[in-house]
């Protein structure tokens, strides 16, 4: 393999490129980006990966989360918390229900660029580039929005600073703490019966909190009642932008992408001799790799190879989107093979991508085939004596009628209520509590076999 250096997958082949019309403005901007200061720390990143290594291990579970590209328009404080209140609720019913830590990583702070099936898209006669996400384009289908603009990029930057700098006052400032629990629901839930069961939930904690208070522990003796940990992750696309943010780590002198905590590839761009497999093998952040029906057991080794040669506990996370009725045909032997070969991994469901179906016209995901994937997930591990080790959801704190079915039984023809993505359609808040509910229900069920835990003996 080739000496690796920030810019050395330059020199590969690549996917998902956009077709910058000027690429000195383009080589400006990226050498600007390069005087930013980073967005986030190593020492953050390998605090990750520490507490990934524990989810490898099959002693906590990964919650990944958040929207599928983010917006321009839509940044604001309001969208930023209600996303918070959510993740926060799905997390506790996790950690409390499913009686296991839960390492918090969310889909934000720079989950911009979008990997698309075609290169261009037609409306009537008309043929524009397709949009790439708010990084690199506009949605809006006219001719001056679609060109690829550089200028985005510092925007997407700054928004991304700011983002950040809210999260982390919600994580640390007391937003988060136990004693909140009843503050986090949102309006819309709360008379719904995810919001009743979530009700239930959060009185069994404030009694405990208050038992707790009385034998004097309490959120102002111990900073874990009042403060949590939060993470930031995006897919690596746009290789200019990450290569502008590549910085040398100055206690360990390692190379750290500091756009995120953890960046993935995705299911279109991991092929092993190509830039973004190149790029991501050299930094030291977390890395995830998102896994379709098309790979198979000997490709997914060897990226495997190529991502974590060292082995290393918490490096990788397989995130595997195959669809509610493709899972059973491509995970079994998948897990079969990285045991045999005593790789360390996070298993990871990504229960959207798979299921996306066109109804009345919008493109949409039925509630029922996200959770059917989850329950294969979770059976196919059981039954192979492994950790179902996380989940990773397209969701918003939004009231939004975006996929079909839950609870409230949105129907197609709901679709066109509140439609708000750019992209593909996101769980609501509702339906969001209700996969965690599901989720740690099926946790409960899968305590490690006999064999399991001779493996990590």
């Amino acid at each position: 393999m080739t000496k690796w250096s920030p810019n050395s997958w330059r020199s590969m082949p690549i996917q998902q490129v956009p077709a910058y019309p000027d690429f000195a403005a383009l080589a400006e901007t990226e050498a600007r980006l390069a005087t930013f200061p980073p967005l986030v720390f190593a020492g953050e990143a390998r605090k990750l990966k520490k507490q990934l290594a524990a989810v490898a291990n099959g002693e906590a579970f990964l919650l990944q989360g958040g929207d599928c590209a983010e917006s321009f328009l839509e940044h604001g404080a309001d969208n930023i918390r209600d996303f918070f209140r959510v993740f926060l609720q799905m997390s506790v019913v996790l950690t409390f229900a499913g009686a296991q830590p839960v390492v918090k990583v969310g889909r934000i702070a720079g989950q911009f660029a979008k990997p698309r099936s075609a290169d261009n898209e037609t409306k009537g006669d008309v043929t524009l580039p397709s949009y790439r996400g708010d990084i690199i384009n506009g949605p809006a289908f006219d001719e001056k929005s679609r060109i690829p603009d550089p200028a985005r990029q510092e925007m997407a930057y700054r928004q991304s600073a700011a983002t950040l700098n809210l999260l982390r006052a919600f994580a640390q400032g007391g937003y988060a703490s136990l004693e909140n629990v009843q503050r986090w629901m949102l309006g819309f839930v709360s008379n719904s019966p995810q919001g009743e069961r979530y009700e239930a939930l959060a009185n069994r904690i404030t009694e405990t909190m208050d038992f707790m208070r009385a034998v004097g522990i309490t959120s102002e003796t111990n900073y874990a009642l009042r403060e949590t940990d939060f993470y930031t992750s995006h897919e690596a696309l746009l290789l200019g932008y990450e290569q502008a943010l590549t910085r040398i780590d100055s206690t360990s002198g390692d190379w750290y992408a500091t756009s995120g905590h953890m960046i993935w590839i995705g299911d279109r761009t991991r092929q092993l001799d190509h830039a973004h497999v190149e790029y991501c093998r050299g930094v030291k952040n977390p890395l995830g790799l998102k896994c379709g029906p098309s790979i198979t057991p000997d490709n997914l080794l060897k990226l495997i190879d190529a991502l974590n040669p060292e082995n290393e506990a918490g490096r990788l996370t397989l995130i595997a989107r195959f669809g509610h009725d493709k899972v059973g045909d491509h995970l079994p032997k998948l897990i079969r093979a990285v045991e045999k070969e005593g790789r360390k991994v996070v298993w990871s469901c990504d229960p959207m991508h798979g299921n996306t179906i066109t109804a009345a016209g919008y493109k949409t995901r039925p509630f029922d085939r996200i959770l059917s994937e989850v329950q294969s997930f979770f059976d196919i591990h059981r039954s192979e004596g492994t950790h179902p080790g996380g989940i990773h959801v397209e969701m918003t704190g939004n009231n939004v009628t975006e996929c079909t079915g839950g609870a409230r039984a949105i129907t197609a023809e709901e679709l066109q209520d509140r439609y708000h993505t750019h992209c593909d359609p996101r769980l609501n808040a509702d339906q969001a509590i209700e996969l965690a509910f599901l989720v740690s229900e099926l946790l409960r069920k899968s305590a490690p076999t006999p064999a399991k835990k001779a493996v990590n003996a």
